[in-house]
């Protein structure tokens, strides 16, 4: 496809094959990871996890999915931890699901930290130092300052990418550290990853499957891939995908 959107109507013509078979078999390459899916057609998918879209476009984008994932991640947090959330939508989405608790929450996004903090329940931390614009993240240096600093008791992590074969991956260097500090500050890390980011790569690593408990992803996800994580010893936990595009 080149990057080029291409319709129903079109791969019709150019098969021969129904539009049912058309859209069964464009579902079926969505869920390898090899296109992605919009109104009335597809198009190419980016393999390496790269963020080309502003945090607003990215926040609207599959929130029923990211609503559900960030309820089934509350149900795993107990009363009165220490939590530390990665930056990220989904992650922030998360943050909206805790308020109200009785909580310590390290926050590497003032976007979650704003949604935490309009309840006094909460005990809300962010790194010090300059805000990157439009995540409205700290700068790398004062977010892995602040994970070496706590010991919390969960983690929630986000990945451009996750496999069996080339672990937790990120785009940047930086990121990768950011996450690695967040791993190693943890006693229970679970990650958060749709079936998009299990069908890819990404170039930096910050820990293997090994390293995570929970994985918390869509329901459909590739049940092979769901099977790599479950065979290095994580609980797989599903949420309900969203509507696909008819």
């Amino acid at each position: 496809m080149g990057g080029q959107r291409t319709t129903v109507d079109a791969l019709v013509a150019l098969t021969g094959a129904s539009p049912v078979t058309i859209r069964r078999d464009l579902a079926d390459l969505e869920g390898h990871g090899l296109l992605k899916r919009v109104h009335g057609g597809a198009v190419a998918a980016s393999r390496r996890g790269m963020r080309t879209q502003t945090y607003a476009m990215r926040a609207n984008q599959d929130v029923a999915s990211k609503e559900s994932v960030a309820a089934l991640v509350a149900g795993l947090i107990e009363e009165h931890e220490t939590v530390v959330l990665d930056n990220g939508t989904t992650n922030d989405a998360v943050a909206r699901t805790l308020v109200g608790r009785d909580l310590t929450v390290l926050c590497m996004s003032l976007h979650s930290a704003v949604a935490l903090g309009v309840h006094p329940q909460a005990q809300v931390i962010v790194p010090g130092g300059v805000v990157v614009p439009d995540t409205l993240s700290a700068t790398p240096a004062a977010c892995i300052d602040a994970a070496r600093s706590i010991r919390a008791d969960v983690a929630v992590l986000g990945a451009a990418a996750a496999s069996a074969s080339h672990g937790l991956t990120t785009t940047t260097f930086d990121d990768a550290q950011i996450k690695g500090a967040i791993v190693a500050c943890a006693t229970h890390r679970i990650l958060l990853a749709d079936r998009a980011k299990l069908t890819r790569t990404a170039s930096f690593r910050f820990a293997g499957l090994e390293d995570i408990d929970d994985l918390v992803t869509t329901a459909d996800s590739p049940p092979d891939l769901l099977e790599e994580f479950r065979a290095a010893g994580v609980q797989v936990h599903l949420a309900p995908a969203a509507p696909a595009h008819p």
